[in-house]
């Protein structure tokens, strides 16, 4: 069934599902010194999941959806990090094997954690790692393969954040997403739209790396240059075939931030917030910022906070990665 049918019923399914085990996030006002009254930015503070970012959702919905013979030979994924903690993270709760593929580049800040979790990665190739990521299999791996984006229960499982965001903020103008394979965006995308239709929602991308902002220029998507940076989650070369009738359904655009926009953003939540964020978790108020959003209530998601400490130093210390 395609993507793009994912719908606001799957969605409430999969908050009852996480019920039991993911708690809800908080939704705080963001504080950078200045007083607009036309703009009023707020941070949905995904980052304060057990694993640090919102991937225990999608997760935790996809693990509760399979049956329990194929859940007792295991689970594995391909993903750059926080997935692959995600999907360890309701493994280890359920007691069943774990797998994930990395890409050469993957953070040990997001490894690390993962294998704590009783995860087994395998570090491959980028290239390797994209094309498992494209063929949903890894041949050497055992157990059910889980997709971190082309997955109805991840979609749904990452549109309960729009759920609770609705439930926080009832008049919410717009809110900003940062994209990576689609799956959060699109989400949080067609549950808000789907209560509230007026609501704009933005993905925001870094200039290194913006799949989204060039497929929806060529209106289909194109291959486009990849950087690795700090930023590692966030950007791949091309948007996901799959994920492209959905996310050019529900988006209504890119906003494509620097790499330095987006240190000054980790600095700003960390100084005036007291908010540790990842790369991909500050991008979402660095697109904020620029004004390319609009006015009105705006959300950003912090969608995690899992940055390496000696990148944290160097852009506390005034500096970009």
């Amino acid at each position: 069934m395609s993507l793009d049918t994912v719908c606001l019923q799957e969605v409430e399914e999969a908050r009852s599902r996480l019920r039991p085990s993911i708690r809800k996030t908080p939704l705080v006002p963001l504080n950078n010194g200045e007083t607009d009254s036309q703009t009023k930015i707020f941070l949905k503070l995904e980052n304060l999941h057990p694993i640090g970012s919102f991937k225990i959702r999608g997760a935790c919905n996809a693990v509760e959806l399979l049956p329990k013979a194929k859940l007792q030979s295991g689970v594995y994924t391909a993903s750059a990090g926080n997935f692959s903690q995600g999907l360890a993270w309701n493994a280890q709760r359920l007691g069943v094997p774990c797998e994930i593929i990395v890409p050469e580049h993957a953070p040990r800040a997001k490894l690390e954690p993962t294998e704590r979790l009783g995860g087994k990665v395998t570090r491959v190739a980028y290239d390797r790692w994209w094309q498992v990521i494209m063929e949903h299999q890894y041949e050497d791996a055992s157990g059910t393969f889980i997709h971190p984006v082309c997955d109805r229960a991840v979609i749904a499982g990452n549109g309960t954040i729009g759920l609770e965001i609705l439930e926080d903020l009832q008049e919410v103008d717009s809110i900003i997403v940062p994209y990576g394979g689609g799956g959060l965006s699109s989400g949080i995308a067609l549950t808000v739209k789907a209560i509230r239709p007026q609501t704009k929602v933005y993905a925001v991308e870094v200039d290194t790396a913006a799949p989204l902002s060039a497929a929806l220029a060529a209106g289909k998507p194109v291959p486009c240059s990849y950087t690795p940076t700090f930023v590692d989650g966030m950007g791949s070369k091309s948007v996901l075939d799959e994920m492209w009738p959905l996310v050019s359904k529900v988006l209504d655009g890119s906003i494509v931030v620097s790499l330095e926009d987006i240190a000054n953003a980790v600095r700003l939540l960390a100084e005036r917030n007291h908010v540790i964020a990842e790369g991909a978790g500050a991008a979402a108020v660095a697109a904020a910022l620029t004004g390319r959003a609009g006015e009105g209530n705006i959300v950003c998601i912090i969608s995690g906070g899992n940055i390496d400490i000696d990148v944290l130093i160097n852009i506390l210390q005034g500096k970009t990665p």
